[in-house]
């Protein structure tokens, strides 16, 4: 069974191709981040015109790649949310239409499940169940995932995510767009022992998260400094910053960890590329004698592959496909909630 993933809801155009026997056979990926940093962030308008352009030679690219046909395709997977609702509707349109035109059926899936679930495309993937430590741009939950579509929310954040916090701040030090991940290669210069953040909720009796308040801490900081910021005192911020997130989520790991009795643990999203949390998540994994699993670090961020797996993983399950030709999009999706009936806002 071969599986086409199309991935869209934000600045990553993704195309992957997924066989249920022989495993991800292609996928190909376009990143629009030298096209939103002149504007200091995403634009939707210009993400989703970027889309259009994309997805057509990106399908052509992993077609090659694979030695296959659109012939050989025997059904599509697409990300319908959460996301921005324009660049969400090129995908679904895309891979609605495509499927129709094929007679075959499409998946509509989860942006965060294919996050969720993309360890599993690793060589030595996780078996269930474990706890997953989701933390994108956009989210930050710790779940115990006991099969494909049997999820348990045991915390999430109350406000700004971690990948949020980490953009935020990068934007406080003067740092360009995209700044997270300037942020962290800059933490690795930086002296440890020179300034000391909150730790927001590390003790808080539940396994939620809060990040909006290291935020502010960090803007008092800046502020306290006399002068501008030079590279060293950055770096040196960027390492406090760091330090105190990649504690709260290493602490709060292991205490979901212990709470449901399991001993793997999986992290995904694009913070789980982060080099100190992979390094002080790897110490504890061999101190307290759990396994610890990522994806790729080419699956961190937004992909097709994901998309194509998790299509591919729900029809295994048992999911039924359905018949393409209508659908919608979720720009808002719980991922706990059932998708609402196709003639709900956002159906096309």
């Amino acid at each position: 069974m071969l599986i086409l993933g199309v991935e869209s809801s934000c600045d990553e155009t993704g195309v992957a191709l997924y066989d249920s026997d022989a495993g991800l056979l292609a996928h190909t990926l376009h990143s629009q981040v030298a096209m939103h940093a002149e504007y200091g962030g995403v634009v939707p308008e210009l993400a989703s015109r970027d889309h259009v352009r994309r997805v057509v030679p990106l399908l052509r690219g992993a077609l090659s790649a694979a030695g296959k046909s659109l012939a050989d395709i025997d059904a599509v997977a697409y990300t319908r949310g959460p996301g921005l609702s324009g660049a969400l509707l090129v995908g679904c349109a895309f891979a609605e239409s495509l499927a129709f035109a094929l007679g075959k059926p499409t998946l509509p899936v989860h942006h965060l499940e294919g996050h969720l679930l993309s360890p599993l495309l690793s060589a030595d993937p996780p078996a269930f169940p474990f706890v997953a430590l989701l933390v994108s741009g956009g989210h930050t939950q710790l779940m115990r995932v006991s099969a494909v579509g049997a999820y348990e929310i045991l915390g999430e954040t109350l406000d700004d995510a971690a990948g949020e916090a980490f953009d935020k701040s990068a934007k406080l030090l003067g740092l360009p767009y995209p700044g997270g991940a300037l942020l962290s290669r800059l933490a690795e210069s930086g002296d440890p022992a020179r300034f000391s953040l909150p730790r927001p909720m590390l003790h808080s009796a539940d396994l939620n998260f809060s990040f909006s308040g290291l935020k502010t801490a960090v803007l008092t900081l800046v502020r306290e400094q006399e002068g501008p910021l030079d590279e060293q005192l950055r770096a040196d911020i960027a390492r406090a910053f760091q330090e105190s997130i990649v504690e709260v989520l290493v602490k709060k790991s292991l205490k979901a960890l212990q709470a449901t009795g399991l001993q793997t643990l999986v992290v995904a999203g694009g913070v789980g590329a982060n080099r100190q949390l992979r390094e002080q998540l790897n110490a504890q994994a061999r101190r307290k004698r759990f396994r610890v699993y990522y994806p790729e670090l080419e699956f961190c961020t937004d992909n097709g592959a994901m998309i194509a797996l998790a299509g591919c993983l729900r029809l295994q399950a048992g999911t039924p496909a359905k018949v393409a030709g209508s659908f919608s999009v979720q720009p808002r999706w719980p991922l706990l909630q059932q998708p609402v009936a196709e003639t709900e806002d956002g159906a096309c």
